[in-house]
């Protein structure tokens, strides 16, 4: 297998979580516990994150990362579930194998493209132009602290323990490479929006970017099946700070997809 990937439970319902950018499948251990018994749930680190190897600057991002996981797939039909970077990967699981997605979870996916013709894509744009600034200038400890404000959960940089502030500075690198896949569409996931036919859940906090709102607004529009959800006081990091009613909307559509 490419990288590493953590495993959770051994009951008979399988399951794939891809975690967001500046994090690692660890992530995803408040939300399995959450979910409780009953499922096999397989999380891979995304390359560049964790134990996962580094990325190659001279690849399309989307494809690399999205080659790497699919050695980590589980057998037969799976539920995916995605975070932020990890729900574009997610999202195309859908698209490109329709037969083998149970369900489909997709929290406050970062696929900027859904959003054009909103007008909170140039607003996005202009909110994220400091953080391309320093990221420039190569100021990487300023960009992700600029990063973290804007995405963060909460504290910011500052209050990490030191271990964690240079996990997030020396992988930061990751937001400007990821995007022409998220800006861009590189992988063309837009168009084929509705062309998921598995059941698909939309989760954002209450506190999102408001282009998020648009990014939603578009996947539920365009996407066949869709339950949406808004987490009461949550922001961009809902599945790690909430992960009680992320877990209960996640039983809730595992229900329904059978």
């Amino acid at each position: 297998m490419t990288g590493f990937a953590r495993q959770w439970g051994q009951g008979p319902r399988k399951a794939l979580f891809l975690h967001c950018s500046l994090a690692h499948s660890g992530a995803w251990q408040g939300l399995v516990r959450a979910l409780g018994p009953g499922f096999h749930i397989t999380a891979p680190d995304i390359l560049g994150h964790g134990k996962a190897p580094a990325i190659d600057p001279a690849k399309d991002l989307h494809d690399q990362c999205y080659q790497a996981i699919l050695p980590h797939l589980p057998e037969g039909r799976f539920d995916a579930v995605g975070h932020s970077f990890g729900a574009t990967l997610a999202l195309r699981l859908a698209e490109d194998m329709p037969d083998r997605i149970r369900s489909l979870t997709l929290i406050e996916p970062v696929l900027f493209a859904a959003a054009k013709g909103s007008g909170e894509f140039g607003r996005y744009r202009q909110v994220i132009a400091e953080y391309d600034r320093l990221i420039g200038q190569h100021s990487r400890e300023d960009a992700a602290r600029e990063f973290l404000r804007l995405w963060g959960a909460g504290g910011g940089l500052d209050d990490m323990p030191e271990g964690q502030q240079r996990y997030m500075i020396d992988r930061i690198h990751f937001i400007k490479a990821s995007d022409d896949a998220l800006f861009q569409d590189s992988a063309n996931l837009v168009p084929r929006l509705g062309q998921v036919v598995a059941p698909t859940l939309l989760v954002q906090g209450e506190l999102c970017q408001p282009i998020t709102s648009a990014i939603v607004d578009r996947m539920e529009r365009d996407i066949p099946e869709t339950t949406r959800i808004r987490v009461p006081g949550a922001g961009h990091m809902v599945p790690i700070t909430h992960p009680v009613p992320v877990a209960q909307a996640v039983l809730d559509l595992f229900a329904r997809a059978g």
